[in-house]
């Protein structure tokens, strides 16, 4: 949802692509969780920290709220509460 997708050959604009990449209401409210998460759950914290060390705040932000959307899916796909050994591990 950042960056502009243009797909050229030539000179010539080929492609439109992906301009709209998933819904930006559910990336944000994930975000929002992840400002949560950081502040009160330590292994959140442990891998934001780890992650924004190799490369900037807002890529470790959104790697830290895909992995809790991922986790959200597999708790509502399996009915299975979360396990934080298998998100964090």
């Amino acid at each position: 949802r950042f960056l502009e997708s243009r797909h050229t050959s030539n000179g010539m604009k080929k492609v439109k692509g992906y301009t709209k990449n998933g819904n930006m209401f559910l990336a944000w409210s994930f975000v929002e969780a992840d400002n949560f998460a950081r502040g009160y759950h330590a292994p959140a914290k442990r891998f934001y920290e780890r992650k924004k060390a190799r490369t900037n705040n807002v890529v470790a932000t959104k790697a830290l709220a895909h992995k809790l959307a991922r986790a959200c899916y597999h708790i509502l796909k399996e009915g299975k509460p979360f396990d934080v050994a298998r998100c964090f591990a």
